[in-house]
């Protein structure tokens, strides 16, 4: 493996098509401004280098990045590459992943609008994450311990596990399918309309307008929080256990919940139950 370290590069495609090198130390900054320093390059590793410039990683394979930093100049960063793993980095450009494949992350901080557009296959753990339209039509999600803040968050995503998981996120998990979060904070309004086969096991849900349009939806052991107008139009089994501030028209299944200040039902094929159980005496009434 040959090394590159304690250099400065700005100029355009400044180590295009390299293979097997590890790269230290190095900055990716300067006046001429230059773009896309490791398009076509595979088997590269990079630490402790700094990137303020466009484009610095295009059709990759085999990519490992530590402990570095890429600025908010340093937009789309990583694109049409495969077998990457980044830890202890910042990635604060926008756009920093996407069409990318088998992609671990682990203690990094995201500031990034559209980060991971049609991802597939990514790890993430124990990072921090701000971002819009996060994880947009990716597959194969399995995220730990991320704690996440922005809006429209993992839209159209499929084949995903998240556990113990903070997210402060609107609208996030519309038309998700396949998809198990555990363990986790979930805040946010109209949170996961519109979403297939998606469950919520020990979680807490915090917002308006949740989990409408929904269809094979579960929720396992969950609080909800500030949750009202619930379930709207939604097939699901659900056993919550905490009050609930209005359900309305659930189209079938079962609602299981201590109170429930509400359930409006306008719609004559809204048949799901909501079954009010109360906690403490262990006592079923009758369903609504």
């Amino acid at each position: 493996m040959r090394t590159i370290q304690n250099q400065t590069f700005d100029e355009e495609r400044a180590l295009y098509g390299s293979n097997d090198i590890l790269v230290k130390n190095c900055s990716f900054d300067g006046p001429a401004d230059g773009e896309s320093a490791f398009k076509e390059c595979k088997d590269v590793q990079v630490e402790h280098s700094f990137f303020n410039l466009r484009y610095p990683f295009w059709h990759d394979h085999g990519l490992a990045i530590r402990d570095s930093e890429m600025t908010e100049l340093c937009r789309a960063a990583l694109w049409y590459s495969d077998h990457i793993t980044i830890e202890n980095t910042k990635l604060h450009g926008i756009k920093a992943l996407r069409e990318c494949a088998d992609v671990k992350i682990a203690g990094c901080d995201v500031v990034s609008p559209e980060f991971g557009w049609s991802v597939h296959n990514i790890e993430m753990e124990d990072c921090d994450a701000e971002s819009e339209y996060f994880m947009m039509r990716s597959t194969g999600l399995h995220f730990t311990n991320v704690r996440m803040k922005g809006k429209y968050s993992f839209q159209y995503i499929e084949d995903s596990i998240f556990e113990n998981c903070t997210f402060d996120t609107k609208d996030a998990f519309w038309h998700a399918k396949n998809v198990t979060v555990r363990n986790s904070i979930v805040k946010g309004e109209y949170l996961a309309w519109y979403c297939e086969n998606v469950t919520f096991e020990n979680c807490k849900i915090i917002g308006t307008q949740p989990l409408c349009y929904c269809k094979g939806l579960k929720l396992i052991h969950c609080e909800m929080t500030s949750c009202d107008l619930a379930f709207e139009r939604s097939d699901v089994e659900a056993t919550i256990t905490t009050p609930v501030l209005s359900i309305k028209n659930p189209l079938s299944g079962c609602i299981i919940v201590p109170a429930v200040g509400e359930i409006i039902r306008d719609l004559e094929e809204a048949k799901g139950t909501v079954q009010v159980q109360k906690q403490e005496a262990k006592s079923v009434f009758a369903c609504a």
